[in-house]
């Protein structure tokens, strides 16, 4: 993928060693699933419309709009997820504040040195334990004055793996 000169994005696929250039503060999550696999540890995959960058306004212009694009979050070998979901479903989004790696403070063996994730948004934290993520932008990002994308412009809900071209 060449870079999108207008939205700013510069790959499709961002991974754990891009976490210092990604941000996630007013990122729509429309779904959240644990995938068993056939090794020991589950996936966490979170279906996201990620804000690849928000617009200042031009005058006469008030308001900031956003390049944003759906996109899939997945969390590799995951354990130790806890937390609180404190959604009422009533016409509000579930949206991300920030996502945090962290260092744990204990030694368990043999997972000594695996980050220790948090995820606090707008009705919801959540903290796990994962090797590493991946992040595919399935779509080339759109200009919107929302910080989300309707189901019909991001094609409904999705937790493919596959990276626009």
């Amino acid at each position: 993928m060449d870079v999108d000169e207008e939205s700013g994005l510069t790959k499709a696929v961002w991974s754990d060693a891009d976490f210092e250039r990604m941000g996630w503060h007013d990122v729509t999550v429309h779904g959240v699933y644990v995938q068993r696999t056939e090794d020991v540890l589950p996936r966490l995959l979170f279906d996201l419309d990620y804000v690849v960058r928000w617009v200042h306004p031009v005058p006469p212009e008030t308001y900031f709009s956003f390049w944003v694009a759906p996109s899939t979050l997945v969390f590799e070998e995951v354990w130790d997820l806890e937390g609180d979901l404190d959604f009422k479903g009533l016409g509000v989004d579930l949206e991300l504040d920030a996502l945090h790696r962290l260092t744990p403070e204990d030694d368990r063996p043999p997972w000594h040195g695996v980050p220790l994730w948090h995820m606090e948004g707008r009705s919801f934290d959540l903290r796990f334990r994962a090797s590493g993520f991946r992040q595919y932008i399935r779509q080339p990002p759109r200009h919107s004055r929302r910080l989300s994308l309707t189901h019909a412009e991001r094609g409904g809900p999705s937790f493919a793996e596959t990276a626009y071209a």
